[in-house]
């Protein structure tokens, strides 16, 4: 065999070798990433800030005693389009009773989410998690993913996948504060 063969089949081997290794990390990483669930149901709800498309910052510990409905989501996924107006529609109606709708773009350009925000008409806070902090910080895995924080800041349900107007209204009604905290 000429020098030159040995090279290439040298080269062809160790490329075979670092797709192969690349290709094992991704598989154990995904089937590892779903077992390792950092919050859920019964956890505080991790803090967090991001600004929102009018440059203002969001904070969610500045929310105590509200409820809020934390919805991950991105522009190209159908299910989250297809929600976006029943969570409009019910924060028209939620939004004097103490509850909050912060939705949380993952990783787009502000354009395509302003944009998006603009078609769909959307008066609660969309904000954008650039780096998707956030998204590693609460173990979102598909979106949409929607998580209910009672006024106490525990997250009381994590909702993977589409939701119907119906499902908003009783999420909401969920992390509605009573009546005495809202007037304490």
């Amino acid at each position: 065999m000429s020098k030159k063969k040995k090279q290439r089949l040298i080269m062809r081997v160790s490329i075979l070798a670092v797709l192969l290794a690349a290709i094992s990390y991704t598989i154990y990483s995904s089937v590892a990433g779903d077992e390792r669930l950092l919050v859920g149901a019964g956890d505080q709800a991790p803090d967090f800030k991001l600004e929102d498309l009018n440059g203002e910052t969001h904070q969610l510990s500045d929310y105590k005693g509200q409820g809020v409905f934390l919805n991950f989501w991105g522009t190209w996924c159908k299910p989250c389009e297809k929600e976006f107006p029943y969570m409009q529609n019910q924060y028209e109606v939620y939004q004097d009773q103490g509850i909050e709708v912060l939705a949380v773009n993952v990783g787009e350009s502000e354009f395509k989410v302003a944009n998006f925000a603009d078609e769909y008409g959307l008066t609660f806070p969309v904000v954008r998690d650039v780096n998707r902090d956030v998204m590693d910080a609460y173990s979102i895995g598909p979106l949409p993913t929607t998580l209910l924080v009672n006024p106490e800041g525990e997250i009381i349900k994590v909702i993977k996948g589409e939701m119907t107007e119906e499902d908003v209204k009783s999420y909401m009604e969920m992390i509605k504060p009573d009546s005495q905290e809202s007037s304490e």
